[in-house]
């Protein structure tokens, strides 16, 4: 069954952030997933937000996802993610 992570995130380093996405989205599709929405932060019409953008990733099944999250050459985007931004990822199913 599909699901989505979804990624609030904010930058903390604009030209890590543009890195980190160039090398993390061939490791997304090399898993079977896809980059299906970015956006940026406008209001909060309830509740608090969670950062100045937001990422939502699709990947066929909940296994496919967390093969790409724990792989190895995912694991080592780590250290260039933290630096780039600090970042959430929640994994939902469709229902």
């Amino acid at each position: 069954m599909t699901v989505f992570i979804m990624s609030p995130f904010t930058v903390l380093d604009g030209a890590k952030m543009k890195e980190y996405a160039a090398a993390a989205g061939p490791i997304v599709a090399e898993y079977g997933g896809q980059i299906s929405k970015r956006g940026r932060f406008l209001e909060a019409l309830a509740g608090d937000h969670g950062g100045d953008g937001i990422g939502l990733i699709e990947f066929p099944d909940a296994d496919a996802a967390r093969a790409w999250y724990h792989s190895d050459v995912y694991q080592e985007l780590i250290p260039l993610r933290s630096e780039a931004c600090d970042i959430t990822f929640t994994l939902y199913e469709v229902v």
